[in-house]
């Protein structure tokens, strides 16, 4: 039997959506309804990346692919855009910002090779940058401001990157880590406040300054906020199923041990490299 297609998806995707016969589950979703259901797959095709669980890799990829299938779909029912519409636009951009690779503009035109050299990355981002300020001051905006198009969405140790980033480019950025050190040491000092005076809603805003300020020490440091939490994450996860494991071994339950002989645990599980 052969392999099923892309159209074959385009065609499921529409049987799920028709009135008559339709999926009824399918059927009651709309642009926004969908949108949870997107990001929680692309998180699931992160997870299993960083896992490395390459046997479950395609269908996560499938997942997601599914998504914009589905919102094609939308589009579609509404006269906004179709699937190949998204693609369309999709390669067009993709050719306008690597002129390195396409120097006509063209899907078919090749960089030629002789006696050019070799473009780094460093230029190749400054380029792929400037396009897309470009497309960005071309796009009908009343008032285009500099932290225009950052989704909100986004999570939020990655929209706060990218806030900073773009912020950055216009000048707004200290010139080396040390000031960023400071900041962070200030925003502590101010939660500690915050703390003592017991003030909820001052200790959240505190604490949101304090984690803004680290996402910019991350930053600067060419560090991915969110890849390092998600590397801790896993790191704490390793070292508490140790602790675990030595408690289920014992005769005893999870209460009967100290706060010390259970960091003692932890210590070991570090020293295992866990």
């Amino acid at each position: 039997m052969a392999n099923y297609s892309l159209d074959d998806l385009l065609s499921l995707m529409g049987r799920l959506r028709d009135p008559e016969d339709g999926c009824p589950w399918d059927l009651k979703q709309t642009f926004a309804t969908i949108v949870p259901h997107t990001l929680e797959e692309a998180y699931e095709v992160a997870d299993t990346i960083e896992r490395e669980d390459w046997d479950h890799l395609q269908g996560e990829l499938g997942d997601l692919l599914f998504q914009v299938i589905f919102y094609a779909q939308l589009g579609k029912e509404e006269r906004r855009f179709d699937f190949d519409a998204i693609v369309n636009t999709l390669v067009e951009k993709l050719i306008r910002r690597h002129p390195h690779v396409f120097p006509q503009g063209t899907l078919q035109s090749r960089r030629s090779v002789t006696g050019s050299a070799e473009p780094d990355e460093k230029a190749v981002k400054l380029t792929w940058e400037a396009i897309k300020e470009q497309e960005r001051g071309s796009k009908p905006v009343v008032e285009p401001r500099v932290l225009d198009d950052i989704p909100f969405a986004l999570p939020a140790l990655n929209r706060a990157d990218k806030l900073q980033k773009r912020a950055a480019r216009v000048g707004f950025d200290w010139g080396d880590v040390g000031p960023v050190l400071d900041k962070i040491e200030e925003e502590i000092a101010e939660l500690r406040e915050a703390i003592a005076a017991g003030d909820k809603v001052e200790m959240e805003h505190e604490l949101g300054d304090l984690m803004f300020a680290q996402v910019n020490l991350a930053r600067h440091m060419g560090v991915n906020p969110e890849t390092a939490l998600r590397c801790t994450n896993q790191k704490f996860t390793n070292r508490f199923n140790y602790i675990e494991d030595q408690v289920k071994t014992s005769d005893l339950d999870w209460q009967d041990y100290s706060l010390e002989q259970l960091d003692s645990w932890w210590n070991e599980a570090k020293g295992k490299g866990l």
